[in-house]
């Protein structure tokens, strides 16, 4: 009794024979043997003139392949190649080949590996059919020189290599060399792999730039940051293919890029599995670092492998980062992409209902919606064989816990294009992603009885505009058509009409058409400056009408939350027919200064009552911040000493407190940081950092300064570094 409880369940036992391998990088203890017999020829093979064939040495051809294969980059000593093109081994025998001889590679990833999952590889080089093809290029005496080509839906992760020569009686194996370990990738240069990218420039800017732009702000204000993506940096390629094994993917699965990706979704946030990131909206990040401070993904994923714990904390331009260095890692073209003004709407329909009091003021307690100022996701390119043909190309995925997908927190591959037509019966979520950049946002008036009545609708708040970085360049490329036709257009109309017959809901409120209307503004200025704000009335009536306005001035999370009230400005005014009325309004710094936190968006909203209409309008300021200034010296060379000096002068009012900054560099500088204390007004500080290059290329140098008062003040400046 006592034996059979030291023994733990089996829980595969009674459905499997063998549980499903789901582990890539676990040290596999044993494979085959070195030596495994014949099971069905008792007869011992003639000898080969020379004697029986044996296995000096493997050579994986590191610098000839990576250059073909577009993997010089990588920081691993191991092979790193794509599928579907070919990559050569030179394997040197104790003699030379001669008639009768017979040997075969063999790649196995995960446990257990088996030929019919694909997790085991078997490479001929004769008339025997095997896994991959394979050819004989070169023969000098012992050395003979091996092409192979995996194939289109091979198994993406790390594989273990061994030649194995058929001997008397059965075959003989090299012993396990961790040294010609291989890494296979996607491949978005081979025409027959699902990733194929046609475009050169798009393949250099999708896959191999190791660091970008993302778009944040509102509209009106668009503001960027760069990120660095660092898929190239040492362990970072573990550390993605150990998010899947952290998922208990099965092996045999990860040659499918749809369902990696879907897995990958899922795993970047940990909201259900124990995965990379954990989201943090509040503002209160004293048990891990604010989603602001990260430089990039490379130290996010590299705690994550080393601890195999949550790294706190995240928002959805950190989620999208990080799920960006996953895709670029194992070869999957991607992009990250800006929503501004993006609908997330708790009821699943394309309505997102604002709803304010009799007064005109938001009624938070009851609105259940909200408009983010923008919103981060992902494109991945894969050419789908489960969507029409029109269908295939860039996808929408998403990896900030919004809702759930089959059970976890994830979202897409969902077609940019489906999307576009309102044809929304397609996989995966395109009716919540439609719903993002397409709802109407519908204004409520709330009576003393709890009775909503709708006094305005605006079809076009939503989706304004969807940027992501230019290829070759940091400037915004606008791709709102690729997700929409013009507002209002015919093709619109139909796409939205689509959209319902697919059970989407729109509103359809029949309104009277007003008379009266209200614009506000206000002008883009520094943090810590005073903020002038304009409203304009106008009345296009036949009759004289006395307003009675109000103008709510917030600090706002980016999700559209409000994280404090901090004025509020009344006025009566009588506004002639067919005239206009301007109010001018200047908000102190002082007045706003002390709710910032690490907010940086101010949201005005403006009512106007008279006795048979209401109006209403919303505007957003992102407050400008200063930038650090960055100098570099030194011979731009690998290997050869380089200096990044960074400082910053406080010419703000007010004490910055508990500053650190972060610095981080691709190929170049490895992550540091420095902690200053505070900065009073007209102070300095300075910073030098000594480093040598790993790689020549392109390469951007980053510094983030964060502080208790003051979030994401960034510098950066890029540098080519030569062999």
């Amino acid at each position: 009794m006592l034996a059979s409880l030291d023994k733990p369940p089996k829980p595969y036992k009674g459905r499997y024979r063998k549980p499903l391998a789901t582990s890539n990088l676990n040290e596999i203890e044993e494979d085959f043997p070195e030596f495994e017999a014949f099971e069905d020829d008792a007869t011992p093979r003639a000898v080969a003139p020379g004697g029986d064939l044996s296995v000096y040495g493997v050579d994986m051809m590191l610098v000839s392949n990576s250059q073909t294969h577009l993997t010089r980059s990588y920081e691993i000593s191991n092979l790193v190649v794509r599928r579907g093109q070919e990559f050569t081994v030179k394997v040197t025998f104790s003699r030379p080949l001669a008639q009768g001889d017979d040997f075969q590679l063999e790649f196995l990833i995960g446990a257990e590996p088996t030929v019919n999952k694909g997790s085991m590889v078997v490479v001929t080089f004769g008339s025997r059919p095997g896994s991959w093809a394979g050819r004989i290029l070169d023969q000098q005496g012992p050395s003979v020189v091996l092409g192979i080509t995996p194939t289109v839906s091979a198994i993406v992760g790390k594989f273990r290599t061994y030649v194995a020569v058929v001997a008397s009686g059965g075959i003989k194996r090299t012993k396990r060399n961790p040294d010609t370990d291989m890494y296979l990738l996607f491949n978005a240069w081979c025409p027959e792999d699902p990733v194929y990218l046609p475009n050169a420039s798009e393949r250099e800017e999708y896959v191999l730039n190791d660091h970008g732009v993302i778009y944040q702000g509102s509209v009106g204000s668009v503001t960027y940051r760069e990120w660095i993506y660092g898929q190239f940096e040492r362990g970072i390629l573990d550390a993605c293919i150990s998010i899947l094994d952290v998922s208990r993917m099965p092996i045999h699965e990860r040659g499918d890029v749809i369902k990696v990706v879907r897995k990958g979704s899922a795993m970047v946030n940990s909201q259900d599995d124990n995965g990379v990131l954990v989201g943090n909206w509040s503002d209160d990040y004293s048990l891990g670092r604010s989603p602001t401070s990260w430089t990039g993904s490379i130290q996010i994923l590299l705690q994550y492998a080393n601890t195999g714990v949550s790294v706190s904390f995240a928002q959805c331009w950190v989620f999208a980062g990080v799920f960006n260095t996953f895709l670029r890692a194992i070869g999957i073209p991607t992009r990250i992409v800006t929503n501004f003004n993006s609908a997330h709407d708790n009821t699943g329909n394309l309505k997102t209902d604002l709803i304010f009091t009799m007064d005109g003021m938001p009624d938070e307690r009851n609105t259940r919606d909200s408009i983010w100022n923008y919103h981060c996701w992902n494109e991945v390119w894969i050419n789908r064989d489960d969507v029409p043909p029109a269908f295939m190309g860039w996808q929408v995925v998403d990896a900030t816990p919004q809702e759930t997908s089959d059970g976890d927190f994830r979202c897409g591959p969902a077609s940019v294009n489906a999307i576009k037509e309102g044809i929304l019966c397609h996989p995966f979520d395109s009716g919540f992603v439609f719903a993002e950049v397409n709802s109407d946002v519908v204004f409520y008036k709330k009576d003393r009885f709890g009775t909503l009545t709708p006094y305005k609708v605006n079809k076009t708040m939503v989706g304004q505009a969807i940027y992501t970085k230019a290829v070759g360049m940091n400037e915004p490329y606008d791709i709102t058509q690729n997700y929409k036709y013009p507002e209002g257009s015919h093709q619109d109309e139909a796409t939205m009409r689509r959209a319902e017959e697919y059970g989407c809901e729109r509103d359809h409120s029949d309104l009277p058409q007003d008379t009266m209307s209200v614009h506000v503004e206000a002008e883009q200025v520094m943090v810590g400056e005073d903020v002038n704000v304009k409203i304009i009335f106008s009345n296009n009536g036949a009759e004289d009408e006395v307003m009675q306005a109000n103008l709510g001035c917030s600090v706002i999370f980016y999700t559209g939350v409000t994280s404090a009230h901090f004025k509020e400005h009344s006025f009566t005014f009588t506004l002639p027919a067919n005239e206009t009325k301007g109010e001018a309004l200047t908000i102190k710094a002082e007045d706003y200064m002390p709710h910032l936190g690490s907010q940086v968006s101010l949201h005005f909203i403006v009512t106007g009552k008279s006795d048979d209409q209401s109006v209403t309008a919303v505007t957003l300021l992102t407050l400008q911040k200063p930038a650090l200034s960055l100098r570099v010296s030194g011979i731009s060379s690998v290997w050869q000493w380089m200096f990044l000096t960074v400082s910053y002068t406080n010419e703000l009012s007010f004490t910055l407190t508990n500053v650190t900054l972060m610095m981080e560099g691709t190929g170049t500088v490895k992550y540091r940081q420095r902690k200053f204390g505070s900065i009073i007004p007209g102070g300095t500080i300075s910073w030098t950092e000594a480093f040598q290059p790993l790689r020549a290329g392109n390469s951007i140098l980053m510094v983030v300064m964060d502080c208790n008062n003051l979030s994401q003040v960034i510098g950066s400046t890029y540098v080519t570094i030569r062999d």
